[in-house]
């Protein structure tokens, strides 16, 4: 992992540090590069809730200063592809599948279930594609300096195991309008990567900056 990364004293002092440089003299500062404009704030997951409580906080403040800010619910992202390509009928009956499944091998019910996800998650067509088209409308709704715009990408815990962040920020690499993309991940720093949940292996294939 090549990130840069920046310890801090739990969730306060992650926030703190992102708010200073999100705000500071010039523009913002997470990142040296203007078509990779992303950081990364870890956080346990057992501080979901105070991390969501400090970044309303932190909201408020930047949009009293005249920041338009995006927040994106990973989780609702998927779903909404999932109701759009396979429709409802169709999404029901993956649900019933998955519970057979489940009741004959949990493990096959999942390996089948990880299948069918990468198909709606993975690749530039995947998830990074919906996240650049609803980036792309929030800047057509606020034209504001995108130096003063901010999309935060969260609940992504609800894509465990599925996900891997790594892969989606490569894909949306050139494609958000330059504007700052925070991703809020729970996981912990371990074995020089990122362990999604503090579970899986960790992730070494990092390039944002990355707030600890």
């Amino acid at each position: 992992m090549t990130a840069e990364l920046f310890s801090t004293e739990g969730v306060d002092g992650a926030v703190d540090a992102l708010e200073r440089d999100l705000t500071a003299p010039g523009g913002p500062r997470i990142s040296t590069m203007r078509n990779h404009n992303f950081a990364i704030l870890v956080y346990p997951p057992r501080r979901e809730f105070q991390l969501r409580q400090r970044l309303r906080t932190l909201v408020g403040r930047l949009e009293s200063n005249d920041w338009a800010v995006l927040s994106i619910a990973l989780h609702q992202v998927l779903f909404d592809r999932l109701r759009a390509q396979l429709g409802e009928e169709e999404l029901q009956a993956l649900v019933e599948r998955e519970r057979r499944l489940h009741a004959l091998s949990p493990e096959r019910a999942m390996n089948d279930l990880r299948k069918t996800l990468a198909r709606h998650i993975d690749g530039a067509d995947g998830l990074a594609a919906d996240l650049e088209q609803r980036i792309k409308a929030f800047r057509e709704q606020h034209p504001v300096d995108p130096d003063r715009t901010l999309v935060l990408l969260g609940r992504i815990g609800a894509l465990y195991p599925f996900f891997r962040t790594s892969a989606l920020l490569k894909h949306l690499g050139g494609r958000t309008e330059k504007v700052p993309v925070v991703l809020l991940y729970p996981g912990v720093q371990r074995d020089g990567g990122l362990s999604f949940m503090q579970e899986l292996e960790p992730d070494r294939d990092y390039r944002p900056r990355i707030y600890a």
